[in-house]
């Protein structure tokens, strides 16, 4: 270290030129990286399995407050994607597939694809959804810590939306259901 701080310029250079193929990935990188991209590969599941399901609920919302509703499934799953999109690029990032085969998703994701008979159920279950989502990103990051700072800090800022969510399906369900 030169100056107690920063490594010496020359030996950054150096290293940087070793293992080009593996991209953003360097030898500094402290993260189990097949375990992260499994993780993340999990968490897209999960995410791709939200957006679906809100978008289904998207639709087939009915009844007298179907309108308002239907605008916070559609935002929902809009967002989910944007989620999908961020854990899909920092696999790729850390040299990984992200895997979208229809096939693996429901078993992949943490979170369960369920239609709801009522409005009230679809928001339910969405806010269950989004329950588990939060349990599982709060897993994730307490598994990496500090060992890869970027991927800690996208599960940190899904898991703050994932939070936002919840609310406002809490919200949602106290309005059509104050029991």
């Amino acid at each position: 270290m030169k100056n107690g701080f920063l490594s010496d310029v020359q030996e950054l250079r150096r290293r940087a030129r070793e293992h080009i193929e593996k991209g953003a990935v360097t030898e500094s990188y402290r993260g189990d990286r097949t375990k992260i991209i499994e993780l993340l590969n999990i968490a897209l599941a999960t995410e791709l399995v939200c957006v679906l399901r809100y978008k289904r609920h998207y639709y087939m919302a009915q009844g007298i407050h179907a309108e308002a509703i239907k605008s916070e499934f559609l935002e929902h799953a809009q967002e989910e994607q944007l989620h999908a999109d961020e854990l899909a690029e920092r696999i790729t990032q850390l040299g990984g597939e992200p895997d979208f085969n229809p096939d693996h998703l429901t078993g992949k994701s943490h979170s369960e694809y369920t239609e709801g008979e009522s409005l009230l159920d679809m928001v339910r279950e969405d806010l269950v959804a989004e329950r588990v989502a939060i349990d599982s990103y709060m897993e994730m990051i307490q598994y990496i810590g500090d060992k890869d700072p970027t991927t800690k800090r996208i599960l940190e800022g899904i898991l703050a939306k994932e939070e936002e969510h919840a609310e406002d399906m809490s919200s949602i369900l106290v309005t059509i259901d104050p029991k």
